[in-house]
């Protein structure tokens, strides 16, 4: 083979305009035997299989893969998400298609937990009320409630893996009591180097000041969080969802705020985004709302294209990349193949 060919999903060039060029410039437009290629608009944003087949690798930022995505796709090796989440891809059919998935957690990790604190200092001050009353003329006379310190508060955490441990380790000098966390895959040794307690996904919310959301959106936790959970909160304590919408029941987590059955909420994600004008999310004072772009920062986006743009180049020379969501395919006979070509072809090329 010749040409190792790279696809770039449609929706960069709507939703990311101007931020991922960069990158692919600098790594990869310059690599002898390596071509970069716009995908053309996909039906429905679901990737199909002809397409897919004419790529080694995809550089893909919201693009759906389904299992039909990848029946009769020969070719492809590689999709490198442009960031953390993978819910959009059937890893299961990636897997038996021998197809690698990528994500890139170093670019995303300090980025996201800023997020998540931007998210805990507005709502522990009441930043959205504040704002509105001085812009309709009114002064702080009128505040519907103070704001509280977040000095001897707890701090808790559905999921403690990469976003959530750098959570708790920029949280550390903020004067929490108490940092919690859910997370079975986690081990107890992991969790104490952020000296965070492990728990019950009930004890979380139980106890917790701040409830955040911080695992991956699978098969075991869509819907984990459900109403009776929100039943559990303190009526003082606020949510927290930076992760994925469908992990929460959102219609649960509407009345726990409409009813005040929790003091309020910051969320960046949602079960349908963009939100529907009429979702009555939107017509709550006690939520403050983000188009999953808090986390957008100068440096994600330069750092996502660089890892993504690493990963590509590992499989080019016919090595797996180190963020690998799916390592079992290593063993596929079928991606063996694929990298044993690729190492055959292009493991001495440099960029020109």
């Amino acid at each position: 083979m010749s040409v190792f060919r790279v696809g770039i999903t449609p929706d960069f060039y709507v939703d990311a305009k101007g931020r991922f060029e960069a990158a692919l410039e600098e790594k990869l437009a310059h690599v002898a035997g390596l071509e970069l290629a716009a995908m053309p608009e996909q039906p429905g944003k679901i990737a199909t299989a002809d397409v897919l087949n004419e790529f080694d690798a995809i550089f893909a930022l919201g693009l759906k893969f389904t299992r039909e995505s990848f029946q009769g796709v020969e070719r492809l090796a590689l999709i490198a998400r442009w960031g953390v989440g993978y819910d959009m891809i059937d890893v299961a059919a990636a897997t038996q298609a021998g197809v690698l998935i990528a994500i890139t957690p170093n670019a995303v990790r300090r980025p996201v937990a800023e997020a998540i604190l931007t998210f805990i200092f507005m709502l522990a001050k009441n930043a959205r009320e504040q704002d509105q009353l001085v812009r309709a003329g009114k002064w702080r006379g009128e505040l519907s409630r103070l704001g509280y310190c977040l000095k001897g508060r707890i701090l808790g955490s559905v999921g403690c893996g990469n976003i959530a441990q750098e959570m708790f380790r920029l949280a550390s000098n903020l004067g929490f009591a108490r940092f919690l966390a859910y997370d079975p895959f986690v081990s107890p040794e992991a969790a104490a180097r952020c000296n965070v307690e492990l728990v019950e996904l009930e004890t979380v919310f139980r106890l917790s000041d701040f409830v955040t959301v911080n695992c991956p959106l699978n098969e075991s936790t869509r819907g984990l969080i459900q109403e009776s959970h929100f039943r559990l909160m303190k009526p003082s304590a606020f949510f927290i969802n930076t992760a994925r919408g469908p992990i929460v029941n959102q219609a649960a987590l509407t009345r726990a705020l409409s009813e005040r059955w929790i003091l309020g909420a910051g969320l960046d994600v949602f079960e349908k985004e963009p939100l529907d004008p009429d979702d009555p999310l939107l017509q709550l004072e006690n939520v403050v709302l983000s188009p999953h772009g808090l986390a957008w920062t100068e440096e994600i986006a330069r750092d996502n294209g660089f890892e993504a743009c690493d990963n590509i180049l590992s499989v080019f020379r016919g090595q797996a990349p180190s963020a690998t969501v799916n390592p079992v395919v290593l063993n596929n006979p079928i991606l063996q193949a694929k990298l044993a070509r690729y190492r055959a072809c292009f493991s001495d090329r440099r960029s020109s």
